[in-house]
């Protein structure tokens, strides 16, 4: 069976699901193994996965690279400038001519269209490793954290502060899945995808836009933010983003406005003291290195799942 994992709220609930409880039941299985070591069992044996990464990226593509070498795959790792996507040769030809050499594609790039024309004529599973548009790969990995750590996902409260970026919209796509509340906090100038909005208030999620963070925290089972300014944005962005953002700082007041055991979540690379302070990316609640480790064992879910094994 082929399946593509391209965004949260094109797959089933119960297909998210089984990936979750797959990818936690994994991560037990290999308590205590040297890093290095293979799978009890190596399902993807034989396997070549193609590793395209057009955007820059240290977590996606050593926690694919790593997970698809547990499972007993073999990874190749190729850049934008290698591949010149749409430039030299046409996404749909170069879909179909890696097709006939691998057995999956993961793409991180910068369009969505990009992703979608690739899995339109690919003859193989690919799967969505960020677009400008959404990061359902780094969600996936951020329930799996906070079950672990705080039990289901569902009914809880999370507040996003900052930038309704694509991070953000992928969280809605969560929140509809898998049935959480997520309130947003950040200027109007920069609110989420509606589109996204309304998918998660469509699948009986409460969705709400609250311009005071401290309101918005109230309550809340995990605070989530990301960086101001994204990896392509352009330097001239900075000083404007920051001016909006600053209010939003996730800091030990906003913290303090949460719920006693609320979790402090970020996908990471983090600009420290700015979207959020050392004190609380350091501090007891935070889990942004277990959200780290997490990609590793979601993707394997991921893989597995995309190519039915």
């Amino acid at each position: 069976m082929m399946s593509h994992f391209l965004d949260i709220h094109t797959t089933s609930r119960a297909d998210l699901r089984a990936m979750i409880d797959q990818a936690r039941a994994m991560k037990e299985a290999r308590r205590g193994l040297p890093k290095g070591t293979a799978d009890a069992r190596t399902p993807l044996a034989g396997r070549m996965i193609a590793l395209i990464f057009e955007k820059p990226s240290t977590r996606t593509r050593v926690s694919f690279d790593v997970g698809a070498r547990q499972m007993g795959a073999e990874t190749m790792i190729l850049s934008g400038k290698e591949m010149q996507l749409g430039h030299g040769e046409s996404i749909a030809d170069t879909a179909r001519v890696l097709s006939r050499y691998v057995d999956l594609i993961m793409l991180r790039t910068f369009e969505e269209a990009t992703l979608l024309e690739m899995a339109e004529h690919a003859t193989v599973p690919v799967i969505n490793g960020l677009t400008d548009a959404s990061h359902p790969c780094q969600i996936m990995a951020d329930i799996v954290t906070y079950e672990e750590h705080r039990g289901a996902v569902a009914g809880r409260k999370f507040v996003w502060s900052g930038d309704g970026n694509n991070v953000c919209t992928s969280w809605l796509h969560a929140a509809g899945r898998f049935g959480f509340d997520l309130t947003f906090t950040g200027p109007e100038t920069l609110d989420p995808n509606p589109r996204a909005v309304e998918f998660a208030r469509a699948q009986g999620s409460r969705v709400e836009i609250v311009r005071d963070p401290m309101a918005a925290a109230a309550g809340a089972d995990a605070i989530v933010t990301d960086t101001w300014v994204s990896m392509h944005d352009p330097e001239s962005a900075r000083e404007r983003r920051h001016n909006q953002l600053r209010p939003y700082q996730v800091n030990g007041a906003m913290m303090a406005a949460a719920r006693a055991d609320a979790l402090f979540m970020h996908c990471l690379p983090a600009h420290r003291n700015e979207e959020a302070t050392s004190e609380v990316m350091d501090g007891p609640q935070s889990v942004i290195f277990d959200e780290s480790e997490n990609r590793l064992h979601a993707q394997k879910a991921i893989l597995r799942w995309c190519l039915g094994v």
